[in-house]
Order: structure tokens, then C-alpha cells, then sequence
């Protein structure tokens, strides 16, 4: 039985239930990453007692569970995307929106689908969208693709994000105190492609660099999709 077949208790003595559960752990996890929710600490948070808790969620996992699915709502588009690329590109920057307001999400994307309401519906509307173009595996890969694109990049301008702060460096800091050390080691000669991109390479920010290899990949979809037969 998954989290979601599992029905909930009542609520008394305490008023409790999986929506204050999930706030709760949330915005522990928007305060101290991940690795500040437990079972433990929710509880404290919404003071109960822990064997409360287990009797609406029975692991740690359940309630990475929980929350993943609700910031899928703030995934979820308002309206039905008008075509497959706006919907691939919708996915792609509400994702990346939804895991820099809550950079623990970095953390949870890739892996095995969620099967949360939001995250199945966040599912139906992207395929929805691709369903005159292509036939149903086509879509799914091309879903696939982006959606490999879009959790790498999250979690790469994530991680920058947060070595910002764990070195109290920017990072154009990170560049001036690193200059010396490449600078010396460009000078060589044994990095000449190196040396072209620091030197004549354009330098993108996070915004920019995001939509670019974006278009790229939604570029290379398009040349691979096909009608389905009739």
C-alpha cells in the first residue's frame, strides 16, 4: 500500500492531518534542507507527539513523498498547454521555478516517477499536449529528454547556489580568487580549447544559459517527432 491508498486516521484527541503534516515538513525543509525532516522534528514542529505522526505516515520516504507532491502543484500549469512545445517548456521552467523557491526539490527530481495527484497530473497534461504529434512511445521519450535536461540543470545551478553560501564566495569571487591558478595553468599550453572558452566564450547567466540549452533540446524533440498513425 502506497502513501496515497493510505487512509487517515481521525483526528482526535489532537487536531492533526496530512495537510498541516506536509506544511509543516516543508517548511522545515525550506529552512534546513532535507536532511532537517523527520518524523521527529514535524512533530515538534506542530506539537505532537512522533507515534502521532506514524499513524498517517509510516516513513521518512512517505513524507519526502507527500511533499514532492505538493510543489508539484505549483508545477501544474493553470490552463492546458496549447502545443507540446509550450508544454515541454512549461515543465521545464516551473520545475526549475518551483526547486529555487525550494532547493531541497534539486535533490528529489530524476529517479522513479512520483505517483502523487499532482505529479500524475503535471503527467497527463505535458503527454496530453504531445498526443497529436506523436505516437505514445515517442512522447514519452521526448518527455524523457527534456525532463533529463531540465533535473540536470537544476541541479547544477542548485549546487552553485549553495557553494555560494557554504564559501560566502560569489561567482564571479570564485573566478577572481581561481584567476591565478588558471591563468598559470592556460599559460602552458595544454589546454588550448580551455583557453579559447575562458578568454573568447561568452559568459551566460543562470537565466540565460537555462533557456538556452532549453531551446537546444526542444530543437532536437521536434526533429524527432512523428504523427501518430490513423
Amino acid at each position: 500500500m502506497t502513501v496515497w491508498d493510505r487512509p487517515e486516521p481521525p483526528t482526535r484527541p489532537l487536531p492533526l492531518d496530512r495537510e498541516r503534516i506536509v506544511a509543516a515538513a516543508i517548511t522545515l525543509a525550506d529552512e534546513g534542507g532535507l536532511g532537517a525532516v523527520s518524523l521527529r522534528k514535524v512533530a515538534a514542529r506542530l506539537d505532537a507527539g512522533p507515534m502521532r505522526l506514524y499513524r498517517y505516515i509510516s516513513t521518512k520516504e512517505d513524507l519526502f513523498d507527500l511533499i514532492v507532491d505538493e510543489v508539484q502543484a505549483e508545477i501544474l500549469p493553470e490552463d492546458q498547454p496549447g502545443d507540446w512545445r509550450e508544454a515541454l517548456r512549461a515543465l521545464a521552467h516551473r520545475t526549475r521555478q518551483a526547486a529555487l523557491r525550494h532547493e531541497w526539490l534539486a535533490d528529489l527530481l530524476g529517479g522513479r516517477p512520483a505517483l502523487g495527484p499532482n505529479a500524475l497530473a503535471v503527467g497527463e497534461a505535458t503527454l496530453a499536449a504531445l498526443e497529436s504529434v506523436a505516437d505514445i512511445d515517442t512522447a514519452m521519450r521526448a518527455v524523457e529528454t527534456v525532463g533529463a535536461y531540465f533535473t540536470g540543470a537544476i541541479r547544477r545551478e542548485i549546487a552553485n547556489l549553495r557553494a555560494e553560501r557554504a564559501t560566502g564566495l560569489s561567482k564571479h569571487d570564485w573566478q577572481r580568487a581561481s584567476g591565478p591558478h588558471l591563468t598559470r595553468m592556460l599559460a602552458t599550453g595544454r589546454f588550448p580549447a580551455l583557453a579559447k572558452a575562458v578568454y573568447d566564450g561568452t559568459d551566460m547567466d543562470a537565466d540565460a544559459s537555462f533557456e538556452t540549452g532549453l531551446d537546444w533540446v526542444l530543437d532536437a524533440v521536434a526533429a524527432k517527432l512523428t504523427r501518430p498513425p490513423a
